[in-house]
């Protein structure tokens, strides 16, 4: 008999036949059609396998999934996974550690672009047939040169930090163990604290898992501490910036500008008052989507289900718990 693997989020055919391809020899591959635990639960119930991309999965869920051997985080952070309850249930949660890292760094630097020169901005103007050369909502900065604080610095950090080695870019970094002085000299980083960072970048690029340290890490305090011609780019968890101090530093131009990819609830309601601000590039979570990238993650994903098939472990590498 086949082994099922289910993917939790929602997907259009054209993806799951892409998956599909990619499927080795014995699996079968099923996928969410609805949003909510109830349905999830469904799907779940007759799973050897599931894939968690951005849904959240609660312990409920993971108690509807009597077969369920293993659930693979697609991707890295795995905050929107119980993980006591999987732990305690036994079943084995895994991740692709590192597999969005290159992506993930390249789309932040597209948002901080975008934010410091209004290009998301302009682009919705023009779209709307205003010429808006001489109306920006702020004054526009060049990448070039600034000073950027990098807040976590795990493999999507250091990837942020060698491609801003091209714009002559001063790279602080925070994070809790430091790195040796000569990773430090081949990156071209200098360690600081959070308040060095806040006071002295020009761009602040947040790359830190949401833990119960970082959660609201950046907040009313943060953007007071931050220099006001300063933008803030999110890449890392809706959590880990309390939105409605963001909001009301945005519009009390306390900082320049901001650009999220991702939000504390997900989709953003689209009555978010984030949606009405003009200083704010928001995003829908695309930061780790990369067609080229697609098939490396994927079969990553379906190696580790095999080795758990075979009664073989998870690559230490990928394994949570």
């Amino acid at each position: 008999m086949p082994e099922t693997i289910v993917l939790l989020d929602m997907t259009t055919p054209q993806r799951a036949d892409r998956l599909r391809e990619l499927l080795p020899e014995g699996f079968v591959l099923t996928h969410g059609t609805a949003r909510g635990d109830e349905h999830m639960k469904e799907i779940i119930a007759e799973a050897d396998y599931a894939i968690a991309g951005q849904v959240p999965v609660s312990g409920d869920v993971l108690r509807a999934g009597k077969k369920l051997k293993l659930l693979h985080k697609w991707g890295v952070g795995y905050d929107n996974i119980d993980i006591d309850t999987a732990r305690e249930l036994g079943i084995k949660v895994a991740r692709t550690t590192g597999s969005n890292a290159l992506p993930v760094a390249e789309f932040t630097l597209g948002l901080m672009l975008s934010s410091l020169r209004f290009i998301a901005y302009g682009h919705e103007e023009l779209k709307k047939g205003h010429w808006a050369t001489g109306k920006l909502p702020g004054d526009t900065y060049m990448l070039s040169g600034k000073t950027v604080g990098v807040v976590g610095f795990g493999a999507i950090g250091k990837n942020v930090a060698r491609l801003l080695k091209g714009f002559g870019c001063t790279i602080l970094y925070s994070k809790r163990t430091p790195l040796s002085a000569a990773e430090e000299a081949e990156l071209g980083v200098r360690h600081a604290t959070m308040a060095e960072i806040l006071s002295q970048a020009d761009v602040v690029s947040l790359h830190c898992p949401l833990t119960p340290e970082t959660t609201n890490l950046i907040d009313a305090a943060a953007f007071k501490a931050m220099k006001k011609t300063a933008v803030l780019v999110n890449c890392a968890r809706g959590g880990v910036v309390n939105e409605a101090d963001l909001v009301d530093a945005l519009r009390a131009r306390e900082i320049a500008g901001a650009a999220m990819d991702v939000y504390a609830v997900e989709p953003l309601p689209p009555e978010s008052e984030l949606l009405t601000l003009d200083n704010l590039v928001v995003t829908p979570h695309l930061a780790a989507m990369a067609a080229d990238n697609f098939a490396p993650t994927v079969k990553r994903m379906f190696a580790n289900m095999q080795h758990v098939s075979r009664g073989e472990p998870v690559p230490p590498l990928d394994l949570v718990v």
